[in-house]
């Protein structure tokens, strides 16, 4: 695990771009949108973070923090958004030090509990997230799991 680099973009803003075109790359969602998140994080407008994990100089994991992430409970904020490992380094507990990262330091913020959906079972519990409640997603016909970390 030292081989490999884990941050906030706010210790490494200067990859902001290439983060947004790595989350965009994963997920679709419109660079600008990452953007616009990334900004308000980096500008201080917001406390929610993004987190990174890099081997050398390529980013292999990484996630956000966000109101919402595309679904309907509106009312469960903030989520964890964008989890991603890239499939060569799954099975390398990266995930998990992020999520684990990311509770810490929205945490230490003062911004608990938070949330995140997923179709995955069995997965975030392991880091001790607890199943909350079904949410549907935009544009989905069927809900997925929403888990939340008090």
């Amino acid at each position: 695990m030292d081989e490999y680099r884990f941050m906030t973009l706010r210790e490494a803003p200067e990859l902001k771009a290439r983060a947004a075109a790595w989350f965009h790359s994963k997920w679709g969602v419109p660079e600008a949108a990452y953007l616009a998140c990334m900004d308000a994080y980096l500008s201080g407008e917001t406390d929610y973070g993004w987190y990174l994990c890099l081997d050398g100089n390529c980013i292999v994991g990484g996630m956000g923090v966000i109101d919402n992430d595309f679904h309907d409970r509106k009312d469960l904020s903030p989520n964890v958004c964008a989890v991603y490992t890239e499939e060569a380094y799954r099975r390398r507990a990266i995930a998990g030090r992020l999520l684990n990262m990311v509770v810490e330091d929205q945490r230490a913020k003062g911004i608990s509990p938070l949330y995140l959906l997923t179709d995955h079972t069995g997965f975030y519990e392991r880091y001790g997230w607890d199943f909350c409640c079904m949410a549907l997603g935009e544009g989905e016909e069927t809900p997925s799991r929403l888990y939340v970390h008090w």
